[in-house]
């Protein structure tokens, strides 16, 4: 499927042959429904070289598209399970709290940090580069969705982001230096031949939060849990890349840990607390979206400490580092 429509794309746009995909086992880990999927996405961020501006609202395009997020969504929603239960909005913060403590998945940036080889260390920038060279545009589509407090809770999240007006600052340029700085490619979707289905699931989740207005609660819950959780596993990669001697390449982790543990408080009493008490049946939606994060990263996260406790990687390719 991913590659028929690869094969479509750089030719003008035109109706797409052929059926819906047919329904599979595990749509989440299907590598080659996640790429088709990812590359439908793609064409409504930077597109690709060689393929016309005008396939992003091809209709043909976007049926299929609707197909293989069908099977998404109902993936999704199967292995995260109901959220039934409304929250209050002054209890926006220890809901979301209640989610990350009840996570009991491995720690990729504990093991990193304590014993992550310089191969492995490069494997993990590798796959996160699917998401981090897009950093904050997935969450952006929200911001014409929401209004009031939960808006400007969002635009301040965002404006650090993207550098707070300062382009050398933008968090996914920053990522670009520091995949540079170990001698990887820091160009935009270098690695994406490299990147497991499970792994650019994660990416996808986000992007199917973004497109679609009906789930901009999903959405702001997916980014108020990852601002909540992401300031010490950030110390922790930062520590990873010093204990192997690439001080130069820890800037975008570094400011991680700051800003992160800044956005904490605004993402969720001020974003996804605003949220609830302007439309209190958003409340299911904040928090489904919250855990389908950390449900799809654990399922991301667990086969790749596999394939390095038995000695292998977790790429689907080898990596061919750059000069530094």
């Amino acid at each position: 499927m991913s590659g028929r429509l690869l094969a479509a794309l750089v030719e003008p746009p035109h109706d797409l042959e052929g059926r819906a995909p047919e329904p599979l086992a595990d749509p989440l880990a299907d590598e080659d429904l996640q790429l088709a999927l990812y590359v439908c996405y793609e064409l409504h961020y930077r597109g690709f070289d060689g393929v016309a501006d005008a396939w992003e609202w091809q209709p043909s395009l976007l049926a299929l598209r609707g197909a293989i997020e069908s099977q998404f969504e109902h993936a999704l929603r199967e292995i995260v399970g109901p959220v039934s239960e409304s929250t209050a909005p002054e209890e926006s913060d220890m809901a979301l709290r209640e989610i990350l403590d009840a996570d009991d998945g491995p720690s990729l940036s504990l093991y990193l940090a304590r014993e992550g080889t310089e191969q492995q260390m490069l494997e993990f920038m590798a796959l996160r580069s699917a998401y981090q060279l897009k950093e904050a545009d997935p969450h952006t589509w929200a911001l014409p969705r929401l209004t009031g407090r939960p808006k400007a809770a969002m635009v301040e999240i965002q404006a650090d982001e993207y550098g707070g007006g300062r382009a050398e600052r933008i968090h996914s340029d920053l990522f670009a230096r520091s995949l540079e700085a170990v001698g990887l490619d820091g160009e935009y979707g270098a690695y994406l031949d490299h990147i497991p289905g499970l792994t650019l699931a994660t990416v996808n989740l986000t992007s199917f939060f973004g497109l679609h207005r009906r789930l901009r609660g999903c959405l702001v819950g997916h980014l108020a849990l990852f601002e909540m959780a992401s300031s010490i596993p950030s110390r922790r990669y930062a520590d990873a890349l010093r204990r192997l001697g690439w001080d130069g390449a820890t800037e975008f982790f570094d400011e991680h840990v700051e800003a992160d543990a800044v956005h904490e408080n605004i993402a969720a009493v001020d974003l996804a607390g605003g949220l609830m008490a302007q439309d209190p049946l958003m409340s299911t939606d904040i928090l489904f979206g919250a855990k389908a994060l950390l449900v799809l990263d654990r399922r991301a996260t667990e086969p790749v400490l596999a394939r390095w406790a038995a000695g292998e990687s977790s790429l689907l390719r080898p990596l061919t580092p750059v000069a530094v």
